[in-house]
């Protein structure tokens, strides 16, 4: 993006600039990295102690830079500094994310908003090969299955060979776009949540035995020659070079795929994909699950003079982007360049996406577009500029915020109950800090050897040894959280175990 903004860099650019000429705060880095290289050199610098005036960190670090005493309560900040607008936003989805950034009663770190309904899983779907093959939209597993199987065995690309694939994985199984989180929770599975029981006890979704039929089925799926035999070795860009390639027509993905997937029609003018409802199997009701979504949270180091500015650079951020005086399509996006990645700090009204997508829908209604204005007005217009000219940037805005895009789909899973929110919203338990990474990675590898072939009895020992390794305590902390958080959410969802 940068290339496409002469005159701008990631020092110098229109939000480096905003933030002194409005505030008087000039943003400097200490360093800069991408990639795998910059979490390496920033958990390098944390554990020396080394990091500059306000840091972005997740849970975990967030928690031993408390414990050190290295950074600066922020309680009387927030209170005092924040906008109306501000808290308005950061609070929408609840307490939640506060919580977990408050450690022994004080707030240690400014969450960075985000919204639970962007998690929500869709099946994306090359339609002109379901057309090609008489095939109809899924409506149950079984019928998702039934894809999969054609979309490998009966040539869709029609080059009279067998290199096609039903569904799209990746290494990391639950990446956003291609993971298994919407294919499991076809069966009632829920691998990366924590749900509430009938008994009103939260328990980890990974390790329900539901999790156990979907991995069989995803294991009869590899064995049958569906999946790319080489995904556990690949990410999601070099996965997705099979997508570009028009090698797999189906993935479970959030609702920004199609910007994902866009450039299979640049090697294929024919594929069109679809946005689809995620299904259950047959008798049973959909859940669709989403994810606590609060990962980052903003830290100011212990003796730095002016903590509140992290504060005032989130003001400024929200009110240019969605408040009375915002010029979105110059701070945001900018002729869809993503431009409010420039800012250190990014946060953003959690509802804003469906709030767009509600406001054109209506617009198309009534056939009057006039009221659109800022976010709802920029996507009309990329939309309109497909619709009647055939503008290709435009057509993942459709697929999105179209009349049948995942947008719709969010909206019916609302307007249905069907989201199933995560019910552990705390922050790190003291057991989590040292054994929550080491059980994830267990759950990986243990769910990989499954799919690849091995015993399905894998994973009852994969339970057992999650309870060993820190799980029982881990279940105990959080539902002792749990019992003692007064506030429930409006979205809780019981089901029967």
């Amino acid at each position: 993006m940068i290339d496409q903004l002469p005159g701008e860099t990631l020092v110098d650019n229109r939000w480096t600039r905003l933030y002194e000429q409005e505030l008087g705060i000039q943003i400097r880095y200490d360093w800069i990295a991408t990639g795998d290289v910059y979490n390496q050199k920033l958990g390098v610098s944390l554990a020396a102690g080394r990091f500059p005036d306000v840091v972005k960190v997740n849970p975990y670090q967030l928690r031993q830079l408390s414990n050190a005493n290295l950074i600066e309560d922020l309680t009387d900040v927030y209170r005092d500094y924040a906008s109306p607008l501000t808290k308005r936003i950061l609070e929408a989805e609840g307490k939640g994310a506060f919580d977990a950034a408050t450690i022994n009663g004080k707030l240690m770190a400014i969450p960075e908003s985000s919204s639970s309904i962007e998690t929500a899983q869709y099946l994306w779907i090359r339609t002109d090969w379901l057309h090609k093959l008489g095939l109809h939209a899924p409506e149950t597993m079984e019928d998702v299955l039934e894809i999969s199987k054609a979309f490998t065995k009966l040539d869709p690309d029609g080059n009279g060979k067998k290199d096609s694939y039903g569904l799209a994985l990746t290494s990391y199984l639950w990446d956003p776009v291609m993971g298994v989180s919407g294919f499991m929770a076809g069966y009632g599975a829920f691998p990366n949540i924590w749900i509430r029981n009938q008994e009103g006890e939260l328990m980890y979704g990974g390790i329900q035995p539901e999790v156990r039929k979907a991995l069989k089925e995803l294991q009869s799926m590899y064995k049958d020659g569906q999946l790319d035999p080489d995904f556990v070795y690949k990410n999601g860009s070099k996965e997705y070079r099979l997508i570009q390639q028009g090698k797999i027509g189906m993935l479970y993905g959030e609702q920004w795929t199609p910007f994902a997937i866009q450039s299979t029609r640049e090697q294929d003018p024919e594929a069109e994909w679809q946005a689809y409802p995620i299904v259950a199997e047959e008798g049973r009701d959909i859940a669709v699950p989403l994810r606590s979504n609060t990962g980052h949270y903003f830290a100011v180091r212990k003796g730095f003079a002016s903590p509140e500015v992290v504060v005032k650079l989130m003001n400024l951020h929200l009110d240019k982007n969605w408040g009375q005086n915002a010029e979105y399509e110059t701070y945001y996006n900018d002729d869809s360049r993503a431009v409010w990645m420039l800012s250190p700090v990014t946060p953003f009204p959690g509802t804003k996406n469906i709030d767009a997508y509600r406001d054109i829908r209506d617009a198309r209604r009534s056939g009057d577009f006039s009221r659109l204005e800022n976010e709802a007005l920029a996507i009309h217009k990329r939309i309109a500029a497909y619709e009647a000219e055939g503008l290709q940037s435009g057509w993942g805005w459709r697929q999105t915020y179209g009349p049948t895009g995942a947008f719709s789909i969010a909206d019916h899973y609302e307007q249905s109950g069907q989201l199933l929110y995560d019910q552990f919203t705390g922050g790190i338990t003291a057991t989590m800090v040292d054994r929550q990474e080491i059980l994830r990675d267990l759950q990986l590898e243990a769910y990989m050897n499954i799919i690849h072939g091995s015993p399905i009895e894998e994973f009852d020992q994969f339970v057992e040894d999650w309870f060993e390794l820190g799980g029982r305590e881990i279940t105990a902390e959080v539902n002792a959280w749990y019992k003692a958080t007064a506030a429930r959410s409006p979205q809780d969802f019981v089901l029967s175990y």
